[in-house]
């Protein structure tokens, strides 16, 4: 497999970790707010990328 390749596997997989983080904090926040749960899996989404796009650099 190219590098080029594993770097985007990585970044995806590391995007799919924090949606996944995010999802497991909007569960335990649903009882709360359903807009906590939407919330949490967009700050997820969010972390995802900006640790992606720091990794992507180096």
């Amino acid at each position: 497999m190219a590098k080029r390749e594993m770097d985007f596997e990585r970044g995806g997989l590391i995007i799919g970790g924090g949606t996944l983080i995010g999802l497991g904090v909007g569960f335990t926040l649903l009882s709360r707010s359903p807009l906590l749960f939407v919330a949490s899996i967009l700050i997820g989404v969010g972390v995802g990328l900006v640790v992606a796009a720091i990794l992507g650099n180096r």
